[in-house]
Order: structure tokens, then sequence, then C-alpha cells
């Protein structure tokens, strides 16, 4: 069975939310249509013309991208122009254009963390706040006998988290009273007569981000036939979302040593390199991309080096005033999303029993030459 393209874009957008985006920044669809089954998903850091030429060798019907192919709005479409083509070949292959980009950056396990990880910063947090995640509080009353099902349920779908910890709640006993009515079919008791159950209060909470999921887990696992339950906004914030991560190296390194590991971690020929190269590094940061302008925010978290593409001149000379160092892999550094967005579709793909198949473009899109 193939999936269709709506439900593809749910699972990507279950790792990348819209709604954690940049303000204004081009997200979604972008070209093409979802309606429609999809036989190869072909995943890709941008979409140029090599990119399509590979699409339309495997049969892909969708590019999920990191780089949006339309930025700003257009007031023609011209087939004689290098984009034209592209966007003709797209439209005449029948292939739809998807991207996801800030959002990508932004979530957690997404391009940052991604980044974080191959470099071997630990315990991160986001350089530039974007977003305080809403909470909820989830009440539910359930009958003893399913206490456990439904707390796990709940729980297992992601309710539950406070800072590192994870499965948290409040259950206290109790009993509940109900008067099963004409035409009711109630798990205990008789229609008429009022009856007592014996039942457990479970409080936890709940991101608003997963609040109908969570809900659907615990509606599905409770024996009840009508489910009492409240959901209580909260003034607590949640978990901090925000471009870039920075955190405690593993162990600590110069400035020389990290530059050779984000060349090998993310399998870029050369770095530039701003500072002391026998500085010793403890806290690092990295913000995929082009991300220079937010030095001074990497610096006030105790970063001693900042890894992001396209740093430019001043930039670089301010950062290094100012004692912080630079490394700069380059842009195209982001195509670390390609196996990581591959892995991720695959998966979700292949628990839901679906034929559809997902590919990590092989095309270079590095525009620059190193000699």
């Amino acid at each position: 069975m193939l999936a269709k393209g709506q439900t593809v874009i749910q699972y990507m957008e279950q790792l990348a939310p819209k709604h954690v985006a940049e303000p204004e920044d081009r997200i979604g669809l972008q070209l093409g249509t979802l309606q429609k089954e999809i036989r190869t998903v072909l995943v890709a850091l941008d979409v140029n013309d090599e990119v399509v030429d590979e699409a339309i060798r495997l049969g892909a019907d969708l590019i999920i991208a990191h780089h949006a192919i339309i930025y700003r709005p257009l007031k023609q479409l011209q087939t004689d122009t290098p984009m034209g083509k592209v966007y003709e070949k797209l439209i005449k292959h029948d292939i739809a254009v998807y991207v996801s980009h800030t959002n990508l950056d932004v979530t957690e396990g997404g391009m940052n963390d991604w980044m974080a990880e191959a470099l071997g910063i630990e315990n991160t947090s986001p350089i530039h706040d974007l977003h305080n995640e809403q909470l909820s509080k989830l009440v539910v009353f359930v009958p003893k006998s399913h206490h456990e099902e439904v707390l796990n349920a709940v729980l297992d779908a992601g309710a539950g988290w406070i800072g590192n910890y994870s499965h948290c709640s409040f259950n206290i006993e109790g009993f509940g009273t109900f008067i099963p009515r004409e035409g009711s079919n109630p798990y205990q008791g008789k229609a008429g007569k009022m009856e007592r159950a014996e039942e457990v209060r479970i409080e936890t909470i709940v991101p608003h981000t997963i609040r109908n999921k969570v809900i659907q887990a615990m509606l599905k696992a409770h024996p009840y036939e009508e489910v009492a339950y409240d959901l209580y906004s909260m003034d607590l914030k949640g978990r901090s979302l925000g471009l870039g991560r920075v955190g405690k190296l593993k162990e600590p390194l110069t400035l020389a040593e990290m530059a050779e590991v984000v060349k090998e971690k993310l399998d870029v020929p050369h770095v530039r390199v701003v500072g002391d190269l026998n500085r010793t590094l403890r806290k690092a940061a990295v913000i995929g991309g082009s991300g220079g302008r937010f030095y001074p925010q990497a610096l006030f978290r105790g970063a001693d080096v900042l890894v992001t593409g396209d740093i430019d001149y001043h930039t670089a000379q301010d950062a290094l005033a100012a004692g912080l160092t630079l490394i700069d892999p380059g842009h195209n550094a982001e195509k670390i999303m390609k196996g990581k967005v591959t892995e991720w579709m695959q998966q979700k793909l292949q628990e839901n029993k679906y034929d559809t198949k997902v590919v990590a473009s092989s095309v270079n899109t590095e525009p620059f030459q190193f000699m």
C-alpha cells in the first residue's frame, strides 16, 4: 500500500511542526499537489536541475527539501530562465516539492540537534529562543482495574515530561458516582441505579503540540463509555525551542582539534577558522546554515566557539575582538539532514505498513570548489 502525499507530510510535520518556524519563513508545499499516492520520496538539501533529474530517474513523486525553491513571490513564471526550467520540469513530471526549513532547525531532534550530536556537544539548549511550549494539565478518572493501562497509554504518548524527567504523574485513589441512564452501556453498574466505583485520579502535564495524540491514547485505553477528564491551560511554560544549540563538549579540544572534528563529522573538505588554534575549548555552539549574526547570543551563553556557515569578514572581526572563536564549515554542512530525515520517514512509513520508498539525494549541491 502506498502512502498518500498528505500522510507523508503529516509524518514530516510530526518531526518539524510548521508552527515553530520563524515568522515569514517559506515552508510547506511550494509546488505540486499532495492529493496523490507517493511511490518514492526524495530528500534533498536544495532543489536544482540535477536534483530534479535525480527525482525523475528514481520515479519520485515528492521532494522534501530544506531550502525553499520559491523564496520571494513570483511576478511571472518564465520557462526560459534557469529556475523557470526547473519549475517546468517539476510540473511536467508531476513532482511536488515540500519545504521544511527553520521548523526543522528549531525542533527537538532536528537539524541543530543532529549537528550538535555529531560534534560531541552535550546537555544542549537553544542559542536564540523563539518559542516556549504551551502546557496543559490533564486530569482523568480511571477505574482501579484499568489504572496502569490508562496511565501507561497517556505517558507513553508523550505526556508527563518535566525537564529531563519523563513519565511524571500524580495519582490518588477515591470513588466516583454515576447513574447509568436508559440507552447507556456502562462498564459497571446497572441502568437507573446509583453506582459507586473505586477510581484513581491521574494528573499529568501535556504539551500543546501532542495534546490530541495524548487524549486519543487515553480514550482508547479507557474502559468507560463516557470518560470523565479535564484539560486545564497552565501559565507554566514548557521547553524552550529556538535556533542553534550550545552545550559542553564531551572533552576539551583545541580550536585546531575542533576544526578537524567539524570536517570529519559534517563531511566537509575544508573549514574557515577564526581565533587562536591552540586555545582550549570546553563549551561549543552550533547553528546550521548562516548563523553568524547570533554570535553575541552564543558568547552570552558561555560558548568558546561557534560553528556556523557563511561568516562574513566584519562578523569575524567583531567575534574575535569579543573573545569568541569561529569555525565556518559552509552552508552546505546542513546536508546532514538528508540521511536523518530519510531515516525518520522510512521508520514512520514502515511502522504504518506503507510501501512508499524514501531516498536521500546523492547530488552534491555545494556551489563552491575548494582549491
